[in-house]
């Protein structure tokens, strides 16, 4: 794709935790061309995204990208946690150079601590709607579902206590599936669970920031176009 600066694979591939029905999903940064910045469509342009299947990809222009992680987005902030990429070029190595830049203690606990909550309401109502029970297709995504609120909690604490986000969770697998089982089939269980993470999380020393750079990110973003264009 023109324009690609970083893009690498997230999602449970990622966590250490595929299975076997688990598809390969891509996430990236692009920068718009100068044509279609400085034209008519640039506002349009600067908040895009383009998503492709087979692979699945998704894919943030530059301003885009940028906004949401300094907001905390967890999606989007692993992309500059990943051990290794399937593209990276120099203005992507000081994306991830700069990544620190982007957090902030109320970023993260919002972010992340936020849509755990939303995504652990969403699993007790749905228990709430199926009292008879559920399929197995509902149980499966339900206990998806309810590891991965456990895996976004886990990984907001290591995080606001260290001030860098462990994406492979390999080492606590079998925890985090243990916990989609209670959400599948022991919905008052998960949620003793999900609050007990919850009060860790919120008691937790936070060694990041109040704020995030923005000054340092703007910056970075002056200087990839400007360098983007020298090249045109």
């Amino acid at each position: 794709m023109t324009g690609e600066l970083l893009v690498g694979v997230v999602g449970s591939t990622a966590y250490g935790l595929a299975t076997e029905g688990s598809d390969e999903d891509r996430l990236g940064v692009y920068m718009a061309e100068p044509a279609d910045l400085f034209g008519l469509s640039g506002p349009a342009v600067l908040t895009g995204s383009r998503v492709t299947t087979h692979p699945d990809v998704t894919m943030h222009e530059l301003y885009k990208f940028a906004t949401l992680a300094l907001k905390g987005n967890p999606t989007v902030s692993e992309l500059l946690w990943l051990d290794s990429y399937v593209v990276t070029t120099e203005a992507g190595r000081e994306l991830v150079a700069a990544r620190e830049a982007f957090l902030s203690t109320p970023g993260v606990r919002g972010a992340y601590g936020g849509y755990a909550l939303q995504q652990s309401r969403k699993l007790l109502s749905r228990h709430e709607a199926g009292k008879e029970g559920f399929s197995a297709d509902t149980a499966r995504r339900t206990a998806k579902h309810g590891r991965h609120c456990l895996r976004l909690l886990r990984q907001a604490y290591g995080l606001l206590a260290t001030g860098r986000l462990v994406i492979d969770m390999t080492a606590q697998r079998d925890e985090l599936f243990a916990a989609g089982e209670l959400a599948a089939h022991d919905p008052e269980a998960f949620s003793a669970l999900f609050d007990r993470e919850i009060a860790a999380l919120d008691a937790v020393d936070s060694v990041l920031p109040d704020h995030p750079d923005r000054d340092r990110v703007g910056a970075l973003l002056v200087e990839l176009r400007t360098a983007a264009l020298g090249r045109v």
